[in-house]
């Protein structure tokens, strides 16, 4: 069987742990069972704190102040916003490089409720000065933005999710890929959220770029394609909708244009069940997604 996308987050940061002396996990009770060797095999550089998790961000920052590249893991609402604080403050304010790594958003966990629910992690990563943020689709893909962004420098937010899309592409970190080519308008897909949005799209003339990472956003890619398409601009997003339309408007505001953005909507989501039940409910499935594009369309 493949890697999934928290498989291949177990295997490549065991293997950058093994390979790399300068680098270090830090674990707060989620997630154990992916490094259970490493733990073991490096006790001087991997720790699990428990449940502690503005601890663990604290001590990851502790970790690159001595010159390691620190991995920080847990589910996206104890990764992103309950110790957000330290993340702002240890890593950002001080300038230091790791790499933080998510799993469950958006609804991935919508069993459990609101607790473990985090749709909103995108946009408050995006908040912090100098974050870097990837969303890949595959395990494949997030291989290979960990490698690209590892011991850059900087601080990176790579959010992984069951949900993934069929089969890989050849991203790059930074840049958008150029998934089909067409005349009528630009849709942009982001991670998982791509397979269902070439379904929704099939049979229109329309150029479609798929996004894995949203945080520095390409918009020398979308311009070109706006000027070789169509201004109007639909994005497809996997978390609170509207996350990019900053981005895509900053890039494209020589175009008088019209943008619309597909994705989790910015309220409360009250219901139980896995995540194919929250997007049944959301609309955010082909059938649901094509009647929004096509809708945008005769607006127009």
């Amino acid at each position: 069987m493949p890697d999934t996308m928290r498989e291949s987050m177990g295997r490549v940061v065991s293997e950058l742990i093994e390979s790399d002396p300068e680098t270090a996990l830090v674990l707060a009770d989620i997630g154990t069972a992916n490094f259970r060797d490493v733990l073991k095999r490096f006790p001087e550089r991997s720790v699990n704190l428990g449940i502690m998790e503005q601890t663990m961000v604290s001590v990851a920052a502790g970790f690159a102040m001595e010159g390691f590249h620190p991995f920080v893991h847990s589910i996206a609402p104890f990764v992103v916003e309950r110790p957000f604080e330290q993340i702002k403050d240890d890593f950002c304010y001080q300038g230091l490089g790791g790499t933080f790594i998510s799993i469950g958003a958006s609804y991935d966990y919508g069993t459990d409720g609101m607790t473990h629910q985090s749709p909103g992690d995108v946009s408050i990563m995006k908040t912090l000065p100098g974050m870097q943020v990837c969303v890949p689709g595959t395990p494949d893909e997030f291989e290979t933005l960990l490698r690209h962004t590892y011991r850059n420098g900087a601080p990176t937010y790579i959010r992984t999710s069951t949900q993934e899309n069929d089969a890989g592409r050849p991203v790059s970190f930074g840049k958008l890929h150029v998934e089909r080519e067409g005349s009528d308008s630009v849709v942009v897909a982001v991670g998982p959220m791509l397979d269902r949005t070439l379904a929704a799209v099939e049979g229109l003339d329309v150029t479609v770029l798929y996004a894995t990472t949203v945080a520095p956003f390409d918009g020398e890619t979308l311009r070109r394609a706006v000027a070789e398409a169509s201004p109007n601009v639909v994005l497809v997003e996997p978390y609170y909708e509207g996350g990019l339309v900053p981005d895509i408007a900053k890039a494209i505001r020589a175009v008088p244009s019209r943008i619309a953005a597909i994705g989790v909507p910015r309220r409360i989501l009250q219901k139980y069940g896995p995540p194919e039940r929250h997007d049944r409910a959301l609309g955010l499935t082909p059938v649901g997604i094509r009647a929004r594009v096509t809708n945008f369309f005769k607006a127009g």
